[in-house]
């Protein structure tokens, strides 16, 4: 299936249905009162978030979502049925901007979430609403308001506890592939994965001794320039915006002109760029393919750069062997199990 992250639709939330102009006609009564009813509310168009969906790609075939219209009102009193709401459903994690304005309408953040993005006219009231003592048979009603149009832009931003961010072809869909249920593509040839990749990770070792259970994305490979879209980065790093913890992956590569710690530099730098909130994550960073001689030769040397230039641990692994995973699990299952108490705490002040 085609991944889209971002799409352009029309919306019109139906329009109400008028008011009604009509009399009383019963027998023996030669000259009725007004007996015209209300039109119906017109249809509001509502997005519910979907956890079974992971694309927008099904909005890209209906760019333009009308909700049912409210029916007019009719004699006898008898009033317009409603108009049928129209139910959009989107993935969690679908943000909705207005596409003229670019302000933020709304955030689907969880399963069967659901906001009102458009909302269905007042249907118009019949004349049985303007009766007066000098008029007591009027012949007016009110016309039914129309709903709201809108252009929006939706956007997907992957929700998951942990994004794993490295040059192409260092191993991230591997080390997916080797903690969680997901089966992502992988092959030894850069850019492999396309579109973001989750995996559920359960951690035996987790809090409570029950364990716990935490979302690593795996973010399609990053390069120079990513965050001014080189190799489609600037969508790419839009996903890791909700994360709570950072892992960043480095390697050997054959390519002379390539260097794990230069690596690690420019993918900093390019997430500064994307957004300055980045230097604020924890993060973990890990030299991959642990199961090579000249991995585990270069290790020594790289681990101690890291720690006198960049005062941070470089942690080793192989995806292949499992070695060294389980201590990352462990670090990554503590941020994450923190920022979620301090998350819970935010929301419990407000």
């Amino acid at each position: 299936m085609r991944f889209v992250d971002e799409v352009t639709i029309d919306v019109v939330a139906g329009h109400g249905g008028d008011g009604a102009v009509a009399f009383r006609r019963e027998k023996y009564i030669p000259f009725g009162g007004p007996a015209g009813g209300d039109g119906g509310r017109g249809g509001d168009i509502t997005l519910v978030g979907d956890g079974g969906l992971g694309t927008l790609l099904d909005l890209t075939y209906q760019r333009r979502i009308e909700a049912e219209p409210g029916e007019n009102g009719g004699n006898k009193d008898m009033y317009g049925r409603a108009g049928r709401d129209r139910i959009v459903r989107v993935p969690v994690g679908t943000q909705v901007f207005d596409a003229a304005g670019g302000d933020k309408l709304g955030d689907v953040t969880r399963h069967e979430e659901q906001f009102i993005i458009a909302h269905g006219g007042r249907g118009g009231r019949g004349n049985i609403h303007f009766t007066t003592p000098i008029d007591r048979a009027p012949r007016r009603a009110e016309p039914g308001e129309k709903g709201e149009q809108r252009k929006l832009r939706l956007e997907l931003k992957v929700l998951a506890d942990v994004g794993l961010l490295g040059f192409p072809n260092v191993g991230k869909s591997t080390f997916v592939a080797s903690v969680s249920a997901a089966r992502p593509k992988i092959a030894d040839y850069p850019f492999t994965t396309l579109t973001p990749n989750l995996g559920v990770v359960e951690h035996a070792g987790g809090t409570r001794r029950g364990g716990s259970n935490f979302v690593v994305a795996d973010i399609p490979g990053l390069i120079k320039g990513a965050s001014e879209g080189a190799g489609l980065g600037h969508r790419f790093l839009r996903h890791v915006d909700r994360t709570r913890a950072l892992f960043h992956l480095i390697a050997l590569d054959p390519d002379p002109e390539r260097e794990p710690f230069a690596d690690y530099l420019v993918l900093r730098e390019e997430l500064l760029k994307f957004d300055e909130e980045f230097a604020k994550r924890p993060e973990i960073v890990a030299l991959a393919k642990s199961d090579l001689t000249d991995v585990r030769e270069a290790y020594p040397a790289l681990k101690q750069r890291f720690k006198e230039e960049l005062g941070l641990e470089l942690k080793l692994f192989s995806a292949a062997t499992k070695d060294g995973i389980r201590p990352i699990l462990d670090e990554l299952a503590l941020i994450v199990a923190e920022a979620r108490r301090s998350t819970a705490g935010d929301d419990a002040q407000d």
